[in-house]
């Protein structure tokens, strides 16, 4: 057997049983966190980053949930690309036709449906983020069986790279990790550029987006404060004792508050609007928040149409090309989710259950492109016009299921009648052959398929003359003049010389002769 190497190309031996117990065991002190974008600063947030590089993640890990949690734009976007992946449908197949390969398929098929794949996939898909996510196995041995019994979550500040090109476990006692065992994680990385894995997520992309959002949205929110309410001015005559100023004073304190109030007569009170309010284009603070959203937007999404219309100025046109803008990122993100679960949870399922050797099941998920059947059907209308077109072609790439033989269908053929055309030919040829013991209507409607036959032979055998007459001014035409103009100006001066009685005597002498066979009984044909 040739050398075996783990998700993160390290040799390992062809193992019997895998590691069964707990590597890491999540504690109440997961869920603190030092809630690194409190005051956070551009300088701050470089320091996060260049600390992620050296490969301590806590602090960007950490700042990465608060942002999803904080950001309702961020985190819309994000769960959109994740549930896109997760709604689709999965399949196991197996690598070949050969029956161990099958079972084996099978085995990988039961596996999947009796964990919570969904709840795996989406936390998979937190690599989208943050350019990596890690679920422990946590395997079971059951009758000779190694089974998995819980794809577990590890937080991502739980992994560091310190010292390591290969994620580690973050424990108590090491503070540079402890090595995965081998299959004992499915480790997932999120491949949207080269690089190393922590610098891999979109999350780095947008940070900056929502550092400077929050400082525009906490300008505008200070803005509003001061002077969203207008300002309440008293007046009072120069006469005016010191208690009615103090009363005056209560009464504009108490009208912010209550609104109401007790004044004298020889006070007043002017409320002053601010001089000029934010709206539209003139609000700088909803212009820089808008813009943050369309760059987060990109990063993500990789456009803008489909999350923010408010202003657009797209066509229809620039919508569907954002459209699919999003498809070639779900195909994507498919593609890399099901290797990842075939090469790092598939394929040590089947090694220590049926042998390292064996042949792997294929994982994908189904990708159904969108079609405009109405589009398609309109385009076998004019193809079937001009070359013939399998029914069996029709049906399957319609997907309807084709009519049981004597069914009543509907459509090309009237109703009641059965989808026989090719049935009757497959019967005529073993009519023929003496190999058929037909029933009476079956009889009838071969012996009117034959009859016709022969009608329409005898028609053709004796158009031959009749053709010949009616082309023997075009042929004598052609043959003596050697421009295409002279030709067809030729055509229009002989039409009237074309002989076309016999033809049309001819055809209308069949079309009798069919017709009063249809009356004789065999008009079932």
């Amino acid at each position: 057997m040739p050398q075996l190497y783990d998700q993160f190309g390290r040799p390992v031996a062809a193992a019997r049983r895998p590691e069964t117990r707990e590597v890491a065991a999540v504690s109440l002190a997961d869920r603190w966190s030092f809630y690194p974008s409190k005051g956070l600063t551009p300088s701050r947030l470089a320091w996060i980053f260049e600390a992620a590089d050296a490969g301590n993640l806590r602090e960007q890990a950490e700042l990465f949930e608060e942002m999803e949690e904080k950001d309702a734009h961020l985190a819309s976007i994000l769960q959109t690309r994740k549930l896109a992946v997760l709604g689709l449908n999965w399949e196991v197949a197996p690598a070949s036709e050969d029956q161990g390969d099958e079972e084996v398929a099978r085995a990988c098929r039961e596996l999947l449906e009796d964990l919570d794949l969904e709840g795996a996939c989406l936390h998979l898909l937190d690599a989208i983020g943050k350019g990596y996510a890690v679920l422990e196995i946590i395997w079971d041995m059951q009758d000779g069986w190694a089974w998995v019994r819980e794809l577990r979550p590890i937080p991502p500040k739980k992994v560091t790279f310190v010292n390591s090109l290969t994620p580690r476990l973050l424990t108590e006692n090491s503070l540079e990790g402890e090595e995965f065992p081998p299959w004992k994680v499915v480790y997932h990385r999120h491949r949207a550029r080269s690089g190393h894995d922590t610098r891999n997520g979109v999350l780095r992309v947008c940070a900056y987006m929502y550092l400077f959002k929050n400082y525009a949205l906490k300008d505008w929110a200070t803005f509003n404060e001061v002077f969203g309410m207008p300002l309440r001015l008293g007046k009072y005559d120069q006469s005016a004792s010191q208690a009615d100023r103090d009363a005056l004073v209560a009464a504009i304190r108490s009208l912010g508050s209550d609104a109401a109030g007790i004044i004298s007569k020889n006070t007043e009170i002017e409320f002053v609007e601010a001089g000029q309010r934010l709206s539209g284009a003139a609000n700088p603070y909803q212009v820089m928040a808008d813009f943050c959203n369309r760059e987060m937007s990109k990063a993500v999404l990789g456009q803008t149409l489909t999350t923010d219309t408010a202003g657009a100025t797209g066509t229809y046109a620039a919508g569907q090309v954002h459209q699919e803008v999003r498809r070639d990122l779900l195909e994507a993100d498919a593609r890399a989710l099901a290797q990842t679960i075939r090469q790092q949870l598939l394929w040590p399922f089947v090694g220590f259950n049926f042998g390292w050797d064996r042949n792997l099941p294929r994982f994908d998920y189904v990708l159904e492109a969108e079609e405009d059947l109405k589009a398609v059907a309109e385009t076998y209308e004019i193809v079937t016009k001009m070359a013939p077109v399998g029914l069996a072609h029709i049906y399957e790439r319609f997907g309807i299921p084709a009519p049981e033989e004597g069914e009543p269908v509907t459509g090309a053929l009237p109703v009641g009648t059965s989808n026989a055309p090719e049935a009757q030919a497959a019967k005529l040829q073993a009519l023929k052959a003496g190999e058929l013991d037909l029933d009476e209507r079956d009889a009838q409607v071969i012996k009117g398929h034959q009859e016709l036959e022969k009608l329409v032979q005898a028609a053709l055998q004796g158009s031959e003359a009749a053709a010949e007459a009616l082309l023997a001014p075009v042929k004598k035409l052609i043959a003596g003049k050697a421009g295409l103009e002279e030709i067809r100006a030729g055509l229009l001066a002989a039409f009237p010389e074309l002989q076309v009685d016999d033809l049309a005597e001819l055809l209308y002498r069949a079309q009798v002769l069919a017709w009063m066979m249809g009356r004789e009984g065999y008009g079932n044909v």
